[in-house]
């Protein structure tokens, strides 16, 4: 059998968690991995404006890894500059990728008329990019071009994400995307990569560790108590799809076994609203773990329980302000740099009384990343909010693996692996994760340079 040749190219998320964006060119095809918007400061950043380092034209197949912005969220650009081929993932990532994308296109308008300049895509972009839209499940072997064939599985970060796995003459690499904090609340376990030769992995948590994860709720049930007993309000910054979720899966085991005392909890999200009813939908609980499906199946509706509010209109949600007595607020978004969550952090954080719970990792230059790192001054859209709450981290619920799991999650292939790249870090993390690879498990890991190419032999 003869060989192929195949590149894989490092356009985004290489020097930064966010703005995934790689390609794998094999057999004549030019296959695209994920399409994320950058992440900073401001949601529109500078970085997302910046001319393609390739042909958006030229791409044949775009295969997503998941529905979160930071993957998907140049992909109605991608269309609007010429892309016109086959975009690929499993059906909840389809289903959770169009609410994203028409929530983001709103947000990216508001941005831009603010600032004077026309936003990076329209609502005309985001229609024609779900009508290029196809889905296979997972373990569903699909041709990707001549010879070469790409499979899904499961990554275990959030509902319907996928690591790629693309196998040609008997050699698979393996993109994959962001890697589940497994095991989960409730989602399946990442699945292994035994077999394969290549692997280009995440990094978020290359540094450093989260704290156990079976003590994770007992975490989250005494900042809860915490907070009730100061008689202020728990405010959660929450990512919209999955952190959401999970949550809310804890507090229902909570509330239903009374470990918490009855206050009011709010959801005050619409994307997570929204969400939160594809998590909701029978055809989508199979892809949850075991234990949480045979919980659905006992007649326990994880995702509703007493006191609980779906705050959908503007009204509601500045009305949560008027409820009086301690209470617990979710909103998006989970940095803290755009959303309702902006609006409840400018009217709590002023107040010693207060909870701030962060519970996701938190992009440099966000306004989450600098309450994390202590600040006592916070800027959102450019007015100054002091921060007087006490600010709470717990990376227990974090839907990335910390730096012992990315070490085991790539040692179960060390058989087999020939090259391990690390990315979709911060430098700092991809580089000591990289190292640790080297030093505790033998692999050949690098961390690539941004718009770089590297040829591999399959």
């Amino acid at each position: 059998m003869s060989t192929m040749k195949a590149k894989v190219s490092f356009f985004g998320a290489v020097d930064a968690v966010t703005g995934s964006n790689f390609m794998f060119e094999i057999a004549g095809k030019r296959i695209m991995i994920d399409c994320g918007l950058y992440q900073g400061s401001k949601f529109d950043d500078d970085r997302n404006r910046e001319v393609f380092a390739f042909d958006p034209k030229s791409i044949d197949i775009l295969l997503v890894t998941h529905a979160h912005i930071d993957h998907i969220g140049r992909i109605p650009r991608l269309v609007r500059e010429g892309f016109r081929g086959v975009i690929y993932s499993t059906p909840p990532t389809m289903e959770l990728t169009k609410i994203m994308l028409h929530d983001t296109v709103n947000i990216l308008q508001r941005q831009a008329t603010l600032e004077g300049r026309n936003p990076i895509y329209v609502e005309t972009d985001v229609l024609e990019t779900m009508r290029l839209w196809r889905t296979y499940e997972y373990y569903e072997p699909f041709g990707v071009a001549k010879d070469v064939v790409c499979e899904f599985k499961d990554a275990g970060h959030m509902l319907g994400s996928t690591m790629m796995f693309l196998t040609a003459n008997g050699t698979t690499m393996v993109f994959t995307g962001d890697l589940g904090n497994s095991p989960a609340p409730l989602l399946r376990d990442t699945d292994s990569i035994k077999g394969v030769k290549y692997l280009l992995m995440e990094s978020v948590y290359g540094d450093r560790n989260h704290e156990g994860r079976t003590e994770r709720k007992e975490v989250l049930r005494s900042i809860i108590m915490d907070s009730i007993a100061r008689g202020g309000t728990l405010v959660v910054p929450a990512f919209s799809i999955e952190r959401t979720q999970e949550l809310l899966y804890e507090l229902n085991e909570m509330v239903e076994h009374n470990n918490i005392p009855h206050v009011k909890i709010f959801v005050d999200s619409p994307l997570a609203i929204k969400a939160t009813e594809v998590y909701h939908k029978p055809e989508n609980q199979k892809y949850f773990n075991t234990k949480t499906q045979h919980i659905i199946k006992g007649g326990d509706d994880v995702f509703r329980f007493p006191r609980l509010y779906f705050t959908e209109t503007k009204t509601e949600s500045m009305a949560i302000w008027e409820t009086k007595g301690p209470k617990i607020i979710m909103a998006g978004s989970g940095m803290a740099n755009g959303g309702r969550i902006v609006h409840h952090l400018r009217h709590y954080l002023p107040h010693p009384e207060n909870v701030v719970l962060l519970v996701g990792y938190q992009a440099a230059g966000t306004p989450g990343r600098h309450i994390a790192e202590g600040d006592k001054i916070v800027r959102f859209n450019g007015q100054d909010t002091p921060v007087r709450a006490k600010v709470v981290m717990l990376q227990g619920y974090s839907g990335h693996k910390d730096m012992d799991h990315l070490v085991e999650f790539a040692a179960e292939g060390a058989e087999t692996l020939k090259k391990v790249f690390v990315a979709i870090g911060e430098p700092k993390a991809s580089m000591f994760l990289a190292q640790r690879l080297r030093d505790y498990v033998g692999l050949d890991a690098t961390v690539p340079q941004v718009g770089t190419t590297v040829e591999l032999e399959f």
